[in-house]
């Protein structure tokens, strides 16, 4: 083969490289700045912030998928690089640039909702206890099942209950709580051997903990200011006679 018939091939093989590569760049910029899209594509590797968290992906086409910071781990955790994705978001500028709303990892069906969380939903478990989990300070605050749900609850009750949450124990526990990929967690409002032997946690410390600890809820009301003292009047001088 020449060495012109040779350039030509090469030529002929980038060009037809750069219009697969394209096809998913056409798709993203198709819907202009803040309308509704869609990405389909394998990811080539995770963005980082400055600090190293994971802020969004690369597609192999070029095309950046932009997710908030918070949920670095839970995308890390469903969406790893290499695997196929479909992104539903916004388009935000007229470089291939999506801030998704949604992501799904197209091999496992694992979706990664970036929409800001909903209000916690009341939810319930049942299994044994496979261990017992403690705060910073070595205080029982909590239990992980054996089917991989954790319960949390204030420390003076589980310390108070400690016998209830030994491990081996069956456990139901009720409250409000969340499950993602990650897994299931609940602040239990109550827990027992069985859904017919509970055992209530304090009403007033588990509002102030729950909020505290998972950062939902309604925290206490601060206790309003009391009112200024009205200032007295200056003593006015007389004149002695």
């Amino acid at each position: 083969m020449t060495k012109s018939a040779r350039g030509l091939k090469y030529a002929l093989l980038g060009a037809s490289l750069s219009m697969v590569g394209s096809a998913g760049l056409a798709a993203a910029q198709s819907a202009p700045p803040g309308e509704p899209t869609e990405a389909k594509g394998k990811v080539a590797q995770y963005s980082l912030t400055p600090s190293g968290a994971v802020d969004g992906l690369i597609l192999v086409d070029g095309t950046e998928v932009l997710v908030p910071p918070h949920l670095s781990t839970q995308l890390a955790f469903v969406i790893r690089p290499g695997e196929a994705v479909t992104v539903e978001g916004v388009k935000t500028v007229a470089n291939p640039v999506v801030t998704a709303v949604s992501l799904t990892n197209d091999a496992t069906g694992a979706v990664v909702d970036t929409r800001p969380p909903g209000p916690p939903q009341q939810i319930d478990d049942e299994s044994r206890i496979k261990l017992q989990l403690h705060d910073p300070d070595g205080h029982l605050n909590g239990v992980l099942l054996e089917d991989g749900a954790i319960v949390r609850m204030p420390s003076p009750d589980a310390e108070q209950d400690a016998a209830g949450l030994a491990v081996g124990q069956p456990l139901y526990a009720s409250g409000e709580g969340v499950t993602t990929p990650l897994g299931k967690v609940i602040a239990a409002r109550e827990v027992g051997p069985a859904k017919t032997k509970l055992i209530k946690v304090d009403e007033s410390r588990f509002e102030r903990w729950k909020h505290d600890f998972f950062g939902f809820g309604d925290a206490p009301a601060p206790a309003a200011a009391p009112p200024l003292a009205a200032a007295s009047p200056a003593p006015v001088a007389t004149k002695t006679p």
